[in-house]
């Protein structure tokens, strides 16, 4: 399971690079960027090639990107995460191509500041999809507050738990942007964010897509204030907030569910 997901990855990072490019991700072949030398299939093994190579084209010595193997052993490590957690069940492939679009999107955020309409539309689509075969636990509409009718806590159909996943993510996310708008007169969001965090709604409900924000916005502020301190950054500085939503979102993925029933039942009185 690990090789299959690094075989993906390996897919993933043709997306990653050519996407934003607008450059076709079937043709031609891969190539080096550097002197167009290319890559024949041993020299595009997973993993395995980068290390032969030692991070550096055979043809030209131009260093090879760390995202390379980083993308495939990522993708490998949460493929055989989720085997693990779900089987070979439709849970399973549902939050494969989940998470293959979310490492996609982390990505070309952190290198271009860009999250391609391709993979975010076309993710809430697939979520919406999909929603009959993702684990019901995601989405749900119970835990909600005592004082809801129980009409609203008790719908069970999964694509009502996708969409509204869909729009409290997007609302949450638009509203903040709008607030920040009026008060500073700048951007401070991009709608790029507010169409990713509906795709990950569409996949995970509302519940995990609250979760995701609180996770991506203190990942964000460990990280990406970290290095705007260490670099000597402005506070205008554009953090790829895009990237540090879909490191919580893989992570709600895994841990979600357990971290929400233990906040009921410990927290709420």
């Amino acid at each position: 399971m690990f090789v299959f997901g690094a075989v993906i990855g390996s897919f993933l990072n043709v997306c990653i690079y050519r996407v934003p490019r607008g450059e076709s991700i079937v043709s031609p072949r891969s190539k080096c960027p550097g002197c167009g030398q290319m890559i024949t299939a041993w020299q595009n093994i997973p993993l395995i090639s980068y290390l032969l190579l030692r991070g550096r084209c055979r043809n030209c010595g131009q260093s090879i990107s760390w995202r390379y193997p980083a993308v495939e052993l990522l993708t490998g490590l949460v493929t055989t995460g989720l085997y693990f957690k779900y089987g070979l069940t439709s849970p399973f492939f549902v939050n494969t191509v989940f998470a293959c679009l979310l490492i996609v999107l982390v990505f070309t955020d952190l290198d271009l500041r860009i999250l391609p309409d391709v993979f975010t539309k076309g993710g809430i689509i697939a979520g919406l999809i999909l929603s009959s075969f993702q684990d019901p636990v995601f989405l749900d509409l119970q835990l909600l507050p005592e004082s809801l009718p129980e009409l609203v806590k008790g719908i069970g159909n999964p694509i009502l738990g996708s969409l509204a996943g869909v729009l409290f993510g997007a609302g949450f996310l638009w509203g903040v942007a709008w607030i920040y708008l009026k008060l500073r007169k700048i951007d401070g969001m991009g709608f790029g964010d507010v169409k990713l965090i509906a795709m990950i709604g569409a996949f995970t409900g509302w519940k995990l897509t609250w979760l995701t924000i609180l996770g991506g916005s203190l990942i964000g502020a460990i990280l990406g204030g970290g290095y705007m301190f260490l670099k000597g950054k402005e506070q205008k500085y554009e953090l790829p907030f895009g990237t540090f939503l879909g490191m919580a979102a893989i992570l709600a993925v895994f841990f979600g569910p357990d971290l929400i029933d233990w906040y009921f039942s410990r927290i709420v009185p």
